[in-house]
């Protein structure tokens, strides 16, 4: 067994319980503190509230004493009593105030990664807007229109600070929105609603509920201001803020009174303080997670291809334009490709030759200002152009299947795997959640992937990268898709669990006659997977041949070039690795003539004035190349295996 395969050991304390490590000074602080506020909040009122009432005329005023330690207000009512009772109402009015401020602004924020352009500027430039005040000028604004009390404090501060939420969210959504799981949850075709909660602000909770727990002990300094102003609590009720300006009078002659309840306003903003950075320390202790599940050498058993070779995926004259600054860039040109149910059809090139891009494309998930362009786009034997946006997103979200690059990036890490795995099978089959389980399960098992009780229950984090992938497929097969886009699905994975995942989509495609489109750099594991592959170069497709031809067979110098520079066991350790001279053609101005002219050892003139078409040279066998090459004799060693 290879070493890759072994079960891996757990981390020095990797599996000790979050709550049984050592806390540090400031958690113990932050916990005592807060402990405090919270027993003054529910007890205070009970305990001290009587005292608080109590009238004494023969007390007013007077300074700090054994009955009274703080002294007492003008009605002979003791003030210590009447700070601790506080608590309660200023703790409150604090928490309100950041609650809808943050609901408010973490709701406006989080619409700019899930609605559409015009409405994301329009958005943008409303939080733009609003952050050019300062918060507490606008809370005091708001507070003077809706009119001296506590409600009118609490909303004029939400108000207040409802941008600088909003800006935050943005910010992180902007992060989430780009990620590979997002992208996945949109070909699911699932709606503006789900995609926020189920995957968008589960990702970025654990900020904003961080800067929400600060947030509180600034809202309780404003607020304390508002009241100290006249502009937030009102008699006969009374917080920080009031008593503090109750006890400014008496500033120089007797200061405690005045101290008091600011020590009180200081003593509940640094609690809040503390909290928050406890908080962040345990998030980061969180995301250490723990030890990954042993990876299994187990693969799928291949069955008979299936009978039927219909089309399940026709293009012509796909175009994808993107405008930038400079001007607008074609960087996929005009290219045909016809997939076949079981059919696995490979894609390689240099990056920049517009692989993925064509992969977007056609999976509708091209970047916000891209647009594509065709002549013909029959998916499934229906014209994409026949069909409604929903009716378009549905027939994408049942029928074909992205597998990313990255399976760290395209698994949401704040939702289980098996909810990952129901999830378009609810959304778009109606499968009750017993039986979406029960296939999430059996999709597992097709992967290859054992313990799927367990499985369904990890997060992607506690799993290995050869395990992430194979769930990404099973992802996939849960709604029977016709075709599969495997979009550099091996690149991250080490030789051994490449290998796996190479035959678990070749088995797929076996079993229930999926068609596959391969997109790789490595020309080698391309010939060896693939039926057929295409050559990009340019955003054009530049060769079409058979896979077994693509060692000898090839006829376009770039494709040969990229075959040459491939090693093998005669390859000298002393002579460097053959490259391919020069640069990729500028999307910006690729010229009129062949675009790998420039780096071709084989150009002659009409190769820099006329683009060469794609022409038959065989059976199967296409290329875009005025002169195409003779084959080339075998090479010594194994070629492309």
């Amino acid at each position: 067994m290879t070493a890759s395969l072994l079960p891996r050991a757990p981390r020095a304390g990797a599996g000790r319980r979050p709550g049984t490590a050592r806390r540090s000074p400031t958690f113990v602080l932050a916990v005592a503190m807060a402990g405090s506020l919270a027993f003054l909040a529910a007890a205070g009122p009970l305990l001290w509230g009587a005292a608080a009432e109590r009238l004494d005329l023969s007390a007013v005023l007077q300074g700090p004493s054994s009955a009274h330690p703080v002294g007492t207000d003008s009605l002979g009512r003791d003030l210590l009593a009447r700070v601790l009772t506080a608590t309660r109402l200023s703790l409150a009015l604090a928490l309100a105030a950041t609650l809808l401020g943050a609901a408010a602004g973490v709701a406006l924020g989080s619409l700019t990664a899930v609605l559409g352009p015009r409405s994301r500027r329009l958005i943008g430039s409303l939080i733009n807007l609003l952050l050019a005040f300062p918060g507490l000028l606008v809370a005091m604004f708001f507070a003077v229109i809706f009119g001296a009390g506590a409600a009118g404090a609490v909303f004029a501060l939400a108000i207040g600070s409802t941008p600088g939420f909003a800006r935050l969210t943005q910010t992180l959504s902007a992060r989430v929105a780009g990620m590979d799981f997002m992208a996945a949850a949109r070909v699911l075709g699932l709606r503006r609603h789900r995609l926020l909660w189920r995957h968008l602000l589960p990702n970025i909770a654990e900020p904003l509920l961080l800067n929400t727990t600060i947030s509180a002990g600034s809202a309780l300094v404003a607020l304390s201001g508002l009241s100290f102003l006249g502009l937030g609590v009102q008699a006969p009720a009374y917080d920080w803020g009031q008593l503090l300006d109750q006890g400014l009078d008496r500033i120089y002659a007797q200061p405690l009174p005045a101290i008091a309840p600011g020590l009180a306003i200081v003593y509940a903003g640094l609690t809040f303080q503390l909290l928050g950075e406890v908080l962040a320390q345990a998030a980061a202790r969180r995301h250490a997670g723990p030890p990954r599940l042993p990876e299994q050498a187990v693969r799928p058993t291949p069955s008979a291809a299936p009978d039927g070779n219909g089309a399940v995926l026709e293009v012509e004259d796909l175009t994808v334009r993107i405008p930038t600054p400079d001007g607008v860039i074609h960087p996929v040109r005009g290219i045909s490709l016809t997939l076949r149910r079981g059919e696995i059809v490979g894609l390689v090139g240099e990056s920049g030759s517009g692989k993925s891009l064509t992969a977007l494309a056609l999976a509708d998930l091209l970047p916000e200002h891209a647009r594509a362009t065709w002549r013909t786009n029959r998916f499934l034997g229906t014209d994409a152009g026949a069909l409604t946006p929903k009716a378009r997103a549905r027939q994408l979200a049942t029928g074909l299947a992205m597998v990313f690059q990255n399976p760290a990036s395209a698994l949401n890490p704040s939702l289980r795997i098996g909810t990952q795995l129901t999830e378009a099978v609810r959304a778009h089959l109606g499968t009750s959640r017993a039986d979406a389980d029960r296939r999430a399960r059996t999709a597992l098992t097709r992967v290859a992937l054992p313990s799927a009780d367990r499985l369904t229950r990890s997060r992607p984090f506690q799993l290995s990268g050869g395990q992430r992938q194979r769930v990404m497929i099973a992802t996939g097969l849960m709604t029977a898709p016709e075709l599969i886009i495997a979009d550099e699905p091996t690149t991250a994975l080490d030789v051994t669990v490449q290998r796996q995942i190479v035959d678990l989509l070749d088995g797929i495609r076996r079993e229930a006659g999926t068609a596959v489109l391969f997109i790789s750099h490595d020309v080698a594991l391309v010939a060896e997977v693939c039926d057929r592959v295409l050559v990009m170069y340019g955003g054009l497709i530049v060769e079409s041949l058979p896979a077994a031809h693509l060692a000898t067979g090839s006829r376009h110098p770039y494709t040969r070039a990229l075959v040459e520079s491939v090693p093998d066991l005669s390859t000298g350790r002393d002579r460097p690795l053959r490259t391919i001279d020069g640069a990729p053609p500028d999307p910006l101005s690729p010229g009129p003539g062949c675009p790998f002219q420039p780096r071709c050892a084989h150009r002659q003139d009409r190769c820099a004035i006329q683009n060469p078409p794609l022409s038959d040279l065989g059976t199967g066998h296409q290329a875009a190349c005025w002169h195409p090459l003779p084959p080339s004799a075998p090479r010594p060693g194994p070629v492309l295996t």
